[in-house]
Order: structure tokens, then sequence, then C-alpha cells
């Protein structure tokens, strides 16, 4: 039976959801499991949207569920479930070991080390509840529509507002003792519109917030206008002749490009030699300039967390200093592999922070002199085993260390060694709202494809 102890919100409290983790973990063991683990959450969200001030959508989830893996020896199997009776999490663990005595044997398959499991939990101030009611949601979005409506008379059509809360709970356990409990919160507002000119040419463009604690969003209007304004300064777009030139990368498209790293460096491209960065372990990769740290212990981080999927404890460490690649992102099966040890990476990077500069926005610009600033970019042009990138931009043109019009249907495209390599300048215009927190990036020259 479900917990009976919740939350004000209605969930339940990451201690009472122990005892139902323990019970898969005890009907593994009783049914000749050498090992086992489990992981059970539940959550709770709401979303709006709104456009043209009339409600297109509302949204309450609500859900849950129990995912669990048993090993018999190097045998696995895994089972998931959302009755979480004692009937259903009885058939969950049954099919769980019925899949692993028919799987072959994988000698690099099993639980994390005991002697690497976190044992230091402290609280990141991930969890800030938004007590928003569904009235009070649509209300907030309708003001972010409205102002980016009256941001230009040019403004004359919106793709909508919507606001977005979410709160979770959860927790993973393992035969070896270990226990790791994790609640957290997100909430994001935003906004696009689309402006025309008089020749019936239009542009679109957004904006938005997000974070854990909706006190530290930014004012509905204040979104509103920023979507208004971005959208109004792309009326008058170009396209480019094909040329060599530099690209500035505004920080939500750098935090793609640093992207791109994470699955060159990550376990699984590393065993099956699918990266574009095999051996290049101590070697320059980057820029001299460019320092790349997992910093997991942020508070309200987006990606904060004391321990990956595997219940490893994470750390501070650098992967990238001045330019020179220090380390890989491994969970145990992939470092196995390798004949190398974890690196709490099971699940990806836990908040990558890059260095930076003291120029603003405007500094590089002018150091930029003549070049293209990135906005946007499109499609998924980029191969992790060569590192060739070409991907569809749009943004401004700059001269003489102004921006001079706007740029359309533009392609830009190189070597993303190259590309890391040719790093000039990092911007002090830091953007903490992802798991990748990094400014502006001038990269020195790229090739730019147009008419």
């Amino acid at each position: 039976m479900s917990p009976a102890l919740t939350s004000a919100d209605g969930l339940p409290l990451t201690a009472d959801l122990e005892p139902l983790v323990q019970r898969v973990l005890d009907a593994a063991r009783a049914a000749g499991a050498t090992q086992a683990e489990a992981s059970l959450s539940h959550s709770r969200g709401l979303s709006v949207s709104v456009r043209k001030g009339e409600v297109e959508s509302l949204e309450f989830q609500r859900d849950r569920g129990l995912s669990m893996t048993v090993y018999f020896g190097h045998r696995k199997g895994s089972a998931s479930t959302g009755d979480l009776s004692d009937g259903g999490i009885r058939q969950a663990v049954e099919a769980a070991c019925a899949i692993a005595r028919l799987t072959e044997e994988d000698p690099f398959s099993g639980l994390a080390d005991a002697a690497r499991l976190a044992t230091r939990f402290p609280d990141l101030q991930l969890d800030h509840p938004w007590d928003v009611t569904a009235d009070q949601a649509i209300e907030l979005a309708r003001a972010c529509e409205a102002a980016a409506l009256a941001t230009d008379a040019r403004i004359t059509q919106s793709e909508g507002a919507g606001l977005s809360t979410q709160r979770g709970v959860s927790i993973y356990a393992n035969s070896h003792g270990f226990v790791g409990r994790r609640s957290g919160t997100q909430h994001s507002l935003s906004c696009a519109v689309i402006a025309a000119e008089s020749n019936g040419n239009m542009q679109r463009d957004y904006w938005y917030d997000g974070n854990r604690n909706a006190a530290l969003l930014d004012d509905a209007a204040a979104i509103g206008r920023r979507a208004g304004e971005r959208t109004v300064a792309r009326l008058g777009a170009r396209r480019l002749s094909t040329r060599t030139a530099p690209v500035l990368f505004v920080p939500q498209m750098a935090r793609g490009v640093f992207g791109h790293l994470i699955g060159a460096i990550s376990g699984a491209a590393l065993y099956r030699r699918a990266s574009f960065l095999l051996d290049h372990l101590d070697k320059p990769v980057f820029s001299p300039i460019v320092t790349l740290e997992q910093q997991p212990f942020i508070p309200g981080g987006s990606s904060s967390s004391a321990f990956d999927q595997e219940g490893v404890a994470t750390s501070q460490r650098v992967l990238v200093e001045a330019g020179v690649l220090r380390g890989w992102l491994l969970g145990s099966y992939s470092a196995r592999k390798l004949g190398l040890a974890t690196t709490g990476n099971a699940g990806g990077v836990y908040n990558l922070v890059a260095s930076h500069g003291t120029q603003g926005f405007d500094e590089l610009i002018r150091d930029m002199g003549e070049g293209l600033v990135v906005t946007e970019l499109m499609g998924q042009g980029v191969n992790g085993v060569t590192g060739d990138y070409s991907r569809g931009a749009a943004g401004f043109w700059v001269e003489n260390g102004q921006i001079a019009y706007p740029v359309e249907n533009a392609t830009i495209a190189g070597n993303l060694l190259d590309i890391y390599q040719r790093i000039v300048a990092l911007g002090a215009d830091v953007d903490t709202r992802a798991n990748i927190r990094c400014g502006s990036m001038l990269v020195e020259a790229m090739q730019i494809a147009g008419e």
C-alpha cells in the first residue's frame, strides 16, 4: 500500500518511501538475487498556456513509478510498475528475476562498488514548493504575454505564454545498504511572439526564466518585454554571403557547444569508440583560456546532487584545465568496460561550470569588430564520432564593433576540436539557468554559409 504520510502538496515524504523500496530488495533477495537496486519517485505539476489572453491548455500532472534491477551473478533483469500494492510489487520483482535468469552473463554488470557510495548528504536547497493556483498561473502567463504584445506595434501575433511548476520526491536504495533521498522543484515562465514588417516578412523570438525557487523568477512583465524586444530586433533580417568570420555565441548557444563535450567524454561513447576525443586525455582540447569544472554542490543548482544514479558520491572535479582534458564521465558499467573506476557520473554531469572573463556582452562585440553573433541554432548536424559540426544559425552581423543588422538562414560549420581550440574569449555574462553554466563564447573564425 502507498505511504500514508504526505507533505503539504500531497506528495509522500521521502522518508516514507523507504519501506517500499526495501520491500523490493527483500523480495529480490528471497528470490535468489545476489544484488538488487530500486528507485521510487512521485511527482506533481501544473502547467498552463495562454494565447492572446485565452487559455489554450491547463494541465495537472501527478505521476509515480517504481523501477528495479536485480542481478543473479552477472545476469541482469529490470522491471518497472506504477502499482505499489503488495501484489504489484511482487509481480514486478518476479518479472525482473525472470528476465535476469534468461539473460546472457555480462562480466561488467552489477551494482556500484560499496566503498564508493555517498555517505554525505548536504542540504543543496533544491526543494522550493510554489503554492500557485491555476487561476494565479493563468494570470501570470497573461501578464507576460500582454507585456510582450505591448512592446511594439509591429508585434502582431503571439505564439503564447506558458507557466510550469513541478515538484518531485524520490528514493534510491540498493542491497549494499545505501539509501539516497531527493526532493526538488523546478518552475518556469516563458513567452514567444511574432512581429511583422510592412512588406509582410515576419520574425519570431522568445524569452523565458527558470529556477528551483519561484521567488527568484524574473517578473512576468519583464520576461514578456524581453521576448518582445528580441523579436522586434530580428526584423529586417538579411542573408549573408558565404565567408569565414569570427562567431560569438550568446550564453544559451554556447552552452550547447560545450554540451557536445559531455557526450564525447561519457563512458558509453568511449568504450564503443564512438567519440572524437578518444585518446585525448591529458592533451590540449580547448583554448588555454577554457577551464571546465563539475560543481555538484551548488545550492539550488539545476543538476546539484550528492550522489549519482547508482548512489556513488559525486565530487567537485576539473574536467578541462586550461584547455587540457583531465577526466572522463563514467558510471560503474562503462568504467569496468574501460578498466577504470567510476567517476560518480552515472546519469551525466552535475553542474558543468565554465571559466569566464571580465568582459560583458557589449565589450565582446567591440573586440570582435566584425563577425556573427549567434542567438539561435537549428538542426542536429553534429557528428560525435568525427566532431564535424554544421548547424543552421540566426543572429546579428557586427561591423566596426557594433551590431549592424539581423541575420537569418545562415549555416555555421567546422570541427569541434578546431572550434574549441579557437575560443579567444569567454564573457562575464554567465547564464545559471541550466546544468551547463557559461557566458558568451567568442570563436576566432568559423565557416559561414549563406547565399
